[in-house]
């Protein structure tokens, strides 16, 4: 019997899941920001502002959709603000019409924007405690508290697998943060991603922009357009695409397409566009290629044949000539088998 690990129907919409506005510390106005990115193909931008959460329902129309949500950081005492180590999470509300923002901190941008957003006004302003125990009871909430909560560019934040891979509530992390990217930072996070599954947590990954403009576009240091998540639905509608999120039915890229990914008869199949490899990796050593067998030459497609011997989870790379890469979701092996 087929398993889509990729829905079978429904469209791709190209997302950007992470990004800033005039609102807190981006140079683009949330409407500069949407036609940007429609002119670049896109269909959904996620508003990230930091500290606030001001929802944007009326830049939505039939080809256009904006998703609401806010950034926190929580930091040690600031010493040295550039040598610190710091959490950032964001926080995708999965319904159009919420509009209250219940975790929030005091700092300028809050001060700044008073007046468009909804305070709780039952709820205390935040400390902003270090610790893992505190980002993990945060993250957790908010997830209970209806939102698609991601954590962002681990690089970047200096943080290590004693902090990340001890948080706990996140639905997704960034695998490629392209704003760090574009800064020199190593923000292309396979390597972390493999490092937090394999250390028990079942979670998404997604790419973003993570982007300010300080850049024109076109700009070698544009930090637009380099990172998306390619989100599959039946319609381009707030619940529908974040129930696709909540879902698992998107995946990661720089570049590359998966077309189709679908399990049958133990064996996975992927199609995606001209590729120069297709990585099969596992939270094992028994990682699997598929290529072809003349040096340069292109493939659309692999099969790999899947059993136990791979342990907890598989999960999928395509790389193209350019060395870009999409990168789908873990799937555990105790759903497949």
């Amino acid at each position: 019997m087929r398993k889509y690990l990729l829905p079978e129907s429904g469209n791709f919409y190209k997302a950007n899941l992470h990004c800033h506005s005039t609102i807190s510390d981006g140079r683009w106005t949330p409407e500069q920001l949407k036609e940007n990115y429609m002119a670049h193909g896109y269909s959904i931008v996620a508003y990230t502002d930091h500290a606030v959460f001001v929802p944007h329902n009326d830049l939505a129309d039939d080809s256009f959709l904006p998703l609401n949500g806010y950034e926190l950081d929580i930091s040690p005492e600031k010493i040295n603000s550039k040598s610190t180590k710091t959490c950032h999470i964001c926080f995708i509300a999965t319904e159009k019409d919420r509009d209250i923002q219940r975790i929030f901190y005091d700092c300028k941008h809050l001060r700044n924007n008073l007046e468009r957003v909804r305070l709780d006004p039952e709820c205390e302003y935040l400390t902003r405690e270090y610790s893992t125990e505190a980002i993990s009871k945060i993250m957790t909430q908010g997830a209970e508290d209806g939102f698609f909560v991601t954590y962002n560019h681990p690089a970047w934040s200096f943080e290590t697998r004693d902090e990340y891979c001890n948080y706990n509530g996140m639905h997704a992390m960034e695998i490629v943060n392209y704003g760090c990217v574009t800064e020199g930072y190593d923000d292309r996070n396979s390597t972390i991603y493999s490092e937090m599954l394999r250390g028990g947590k079942k979670l998404y990954c997604i790419a973003t922009d993570d982007n300010h403009n300080k850049y024109p576009v076109g700009h070698s240091l544009c930090d637009s357009f380099g990172g998306f998540t390619m989100i599959k639905a039946e319609k381009l509608e707030y619940k529908t695409v974040t129930d696709a999120l909540l879902s698992g039915s998107f995946y990661a890229s720089e570049g590359p397409a998966i077309n189709s990914l679908y399990f049958e008869d133990g064996k996975i199949y992927i199609e995606t566009s001209e590729a120069s490899r297709i990585v099969l990796i596992s939270d094992n050593r028994r990682y699997r290629v598929s290529c072809a067998e003349e040096a340069g030459a292109k493939i659309n497609s692999a099969c790999f044949e899947i059993t136990e011997a791979f342990g907890d989870y598989v999960r999928f790379e395509v790389a193209d000539e350019n060395g870009k890469c999409a990168y789908t979701n873990a799937y555990f092996l105790s759903e497949l088998l």
